[in-house]
């Protein structure tokens, strides 16, 4: 029998990985390859510390 525990756990981690990549804000740019030199590189902050 399949623990439910295991199951809801491991759909719950695929669920926030899921969410987490949608949310990324590079999602909504597209470059071509007429654009190369146009584009500007985004820097990111580093999220903890360091």
């Amino acid at each position: 029998m399949i623990d439910n525990l295991a199951l809801g756990l491991s759909h719950g981690l695929m669920m926030l990985a899921a969410f987490l990549l949608l949310k990324r804000p590079d999602l909504d740019r597209e470059v071509g390859p007429h654009d190369a030199g146009d584009a500007k590189p985004v820097v990111k902050k580093p999220r903890f510390g360091a």
